[in-house]
């Protein structure tokens, strides 16, 4: 009893408030002390009990009020079953449908960049110059060089045609004849091997104007002008296909369990994205990747979307994060985040009984949308669930509810007098 009412003193004293007159309080916590002192544990109880004393004594100077009357306000709502949709979030990246990399095909001085650096491109267009005159000299060495092979291959075909009459008088021998047949076929190969060197340094000459294989914005340009640039090496600049707008993210294989399993482009309705600054992007996208595949490293499933981004508002290597929709979810209820508390026991909230006593209600969550949790299991249609002075709370404490945003009620005043009949 001694220490009861001793720890009951500390408790009022941290409220503002005293023991009721009459308690004697001071004197039994004394006494409660002077018999710890003869036991063993003489420092440990010394010091217990000094807390004690210092709690009792700051308790003196507070005004008397019962605390059976303090009823703490709280912010209460009244849960109804809700539909919600089901679906998962996950971090994800854009990137353009099409990331081109542009390359000379041939080495040289560069001479001139023939476009302005961020603009949109079509593609065709000029880009680059790179010097053409090594390539105009091979040009007009190989077409030289056909010439000379054309005149050689009609030479071989009179011979072969002079011969032929010839042996038909038998005024040659066969051999003759087919020797000047090997010469006019030696003759005809070689004159098709010098059209294949002209159709190959007019390719070239023709790669040192450096055009855009597609359609999109351009990047920065790597080289300066007079600059030497290699075939097939040297990075000139990107270009980026803006429209359609890819968006690549995964989801882990709980994350996958809660909506249905692994995802495919059927099962999925619609996916929707959420930008850095927290608004949804106006238009929905389709899933147009699903890998088949469970990533082994990393637990996930690898994810496609597309969208369409016709008004540039979407740039490559953003981050923000896709919602992918399965279906629909009913008879759940939502419940602000603040209101549920998470223990090695679980989730749990606190509701209200027709008394106004606080209860500990253990909950079965979902997943977050909004700032509100889905609550599976657990509440019914109609509970009271506390939203707000989760921490002063003790279950069986009476409090005085008010919906959210509203003033909370004054504290109860002394109950009114009643006239007693003798």
């Amino acid at each position: 009893t001694y220490i009861h009412e001793c720890m009951q003193a500390i408790i009022l004293s941290k409220r503002g408030l005293t023991m009721p007159a009459g308690s004697n309080y001071k004197n039994k916590c004394h006494k409660l002390l002077a018999a710890i002192r003869s036991k063993a544990l003489i420092i440990l109880a010394t010091g217990a009990m000094g807390i004690v004393l210092t709690g009792c004594g700051k308790g003196s100077s507070a005004p008397a009020q019962p605390p059976g009357d303090m009823a703490l306000p709280v912010s209460v709502i009244e849960v109804q079953p809700a539909t919600v949709p089901v679906s998962a979030e996950a971090v994800a990246q854009t990137e353009g449908a099409k990331e081109v990399e542009i390359r000379p095909r041939v080495g040289g001085i560069l001479l001139k960049r023939l476009y302005e650096e961020g603009a949109p491109v079509k593609a065709g267009q000029s880009m680059f110059r790179i010097d053409p005159v090594p390539y105009q000299y091979a040009l007009d060495q190989a077409r030289a060089q056909l010439a000379e092979q054309r005149a050689r291959m009609a030479q071989t075909e009179r011979e072969e045609k002079r011969l032929h009459d010839l042996l038909t008088n038998q005024a040659i021998s066969q051999r003759e004849y087919d020797n000047a047949v090997s010469d006019s076929a030696i003759a005809r190969a070689a004159q098709q091997a010098a059209e294949a060197r002209v159709r190959d340094a007019e390719r070239n000459l023709s790669y040192t104007l450096v055009t855009a294989p597609v359609s999109g914005i351009s990047g920065r340009f790597q080289f300066s002008e007079g600059a030497l640039v290699e075939a097939n090496s040297s990075l000139l600049t990107t270009i980026v296909q803006l429209t359609p707008i890819w968006v690549r993210f995964s989801l882990s294989d709980n994350e996958l369990a809660q909506i249905g399993g692994p995802l495919t482009e059927q099962k999925v309705r619609k996916v929707t994205l959420i930008l850095p600054d927290g608004t949804e992007y106006g238009k929905e996208g389709e899933l147009n990747f699903a890998a088949s595949r469970i990533d082994p490293t990393l637990g996930t499933q690898q994810l496609r979307a597309t969208f369409d981004n016709s008004d540039n508002q979407l740039l490559p290597g953003q981050f923000v994060r896709a919602r992918v929709t399965t279906g629909e979810r009913s008879g759940v209820f939502l419940v602000p985040q603040i209101a549920v508390q998470t223990s090695d026991l679980g989730k749990s909230g606190y509701t209200l009984d027709d008394k106004n006593q606080v209860t500990v209600r253990p909950v079965v969550a979902g997943q977050w949308i909004g700032t509100d949790w889905i609550i599976l299991e657990g509440l019914k249609a109609g509970d009271k669930v506390v939203v707000d002075n989760i921490i002063k709370l003790r279950p069986g404490a009476r409090v005085s509810p008010h919906a959210p945003g509203e003033m909370p009620l004054g504290p109860p005043g002394p109950p009114a007098a009643t006239d007693k009949k003798t």
